[in-house]
């Protein structure tokens, strides 16, 4: 049986680099889980990548290896760049975030098919409010 995933990520910081958080919202056949959490000093970008990281090792936790592999997922992020360079349009300059796209590449690797796809700041509220949430230690 294949699984729909549906993930909205975000990822943020306070100064650019500065305290950082990530959020995301995954729902995994009609069921909703949340993920927020603070990951230190970080650039926008970084947390950008993180958010989407830890939101597919989640789904791939929640579901379970062979789950996972009949998995289709949509990622959904409002980070224009991040969601270029995940879809190879842009080159990924930032010596740093290499390593981000390579876990997460590898993290494909593991579900079926995984899409990329930019929205506007306002189709990712919730992802956005668990980065705030997490950064004001609520």
């Amino acid at each position: 049986m294949e699984n729909e995933i549906i993930i909205h990520s975000d990822g943020g910081s306070r100064g650019n680099p500065g305290p950082a958080a990530i959020g995301a919202v995954l729902e995994i056949n009609g069921n909703i889980f949340k993920l927020s959490e603070k990951i230190g000093e970080a650039t926008n970008n970084t947390a950008e990548y993180k958010a989407i990281v830890e939101g597919l090792k989640k789904a791939k936790k929640l579901l379970g290896k062979t789950r996972t592999k009949n998995s289709k997922v949509k990622c959904f992020l409002d980070s224009e760049l991040i969601v270029k360079q995940l879809n190879r349009e842009y080159k990924i300059k930032e010596v740093t975030l290499h390593k981000f796209f390579i876990e997460l590449w590898n993290l494909t690797l593991d579900f079926k098919e995984v899409t990329f796809t930019h929205v506007k700041r306002e189709m990712n509220k919730e992802a956005d409010r668990l980065v705030n949430q997490a950064l004001d230690g609520a």
